[in-house]
C-alpha cells in the first residue's frame, strides 16, 4: 500500500486539491480520511488584524494614543457620541496575505519615555498577540512616532466654560 504525502510550499499556487496551509505533511488529503482542521480554508480580514494590533499596541506603557492628529480629533468626537464605540484600529494599517502579515503603526508617545524602548515593547506585544490569535506570521511591524504628548497638552475637562 502506497501513501501519498502533500507538503504546501510557501509560494505554490492554490489548486482545487486540499493541501495543508502550514507546511505540514498529511497522510491523506481527501474526504473522511483527512483531519477536520484541513478541510476548508480560513481567511482573516485586514480589519481583524488591525484591531488585534491596535489593542496590543495600546497596552504598552508609554503609548499615549494611536493615529494622526486629525484621526484622533475625529475619533474623540465619534467616541463622545452616545452609542459610539472607540475605534481601536485608528492609526493601524496592515497587509494580510495567506500566511503572513505586515503592520504599520502611527503612535503618540508620552513625554519622557525612551522611544526606542517603547517601540521595541510595541513590536514584541503586537507580534505575540497577532501570531497567537491569528496564526499568521508577522514579517514586520513599522512604527512611526508622529507626536509626543506633553503633560500640559491635557485640557481641563472637569471645568465647564459656562456655569
Amino acid at each position: 500500500m502506497t501513501t501519498k504525502t502533500a507538503t504546501a510550499a510557501i509560494n505554490e499556487p492554490r489548486t482545487g486539491e486540499a493541501k495543508p496551509t502550514t507546511g505540514t505533511t498529511l497522510e491523506s488529503s481527501s474526504g473522511a480520511d483527512s483531519q477536520p482542521a484541513t478541510r476548508g480554508k480560513t481567511s482573516i480580514a485586514d480589519g481583524v488584524v488591525e484591531k488585534i494590533a491596535g489593542m496590543a499596541a495600546r497596552e504598552v506603557a508609554g503609548v499615549h494614543a494611536l493615529g494622526g492628529g486629525l484621526a484622533r480629533t475625529l475619533g474623540a468626537v465619534r467616541d463622545r457620541v452616545p452609542g459610539g464605540r472607540p475605534n481601536v484600529a485608528r492609526g493601524v494599517k496592515v497587509e494580510v496575505g495567506e500566511r503572513q502579515t505586515a503592520i504599520d503603526l502611527d503612535i503618540v508617545v508620552e513625554y519622557g519615555v525612551p522611544i526606542t524602548d517603547v517601540a521595541g515593547d510595541i513590536r514584541e506585544n503586537v507580534i505575540a498577540a497577532v501570531e497567537r490569535m491569528t496564526g499568521l506570521e508577522v514579517v514586520e511591524v513599522n512604527i512611526a512616532v508622529i507626536d509626543v504628548h506633553l503633560p500640559f497638552d491635557d485640557e481641563d475637562d472637569d471645568e465647564a466654560r459656562v456655569q
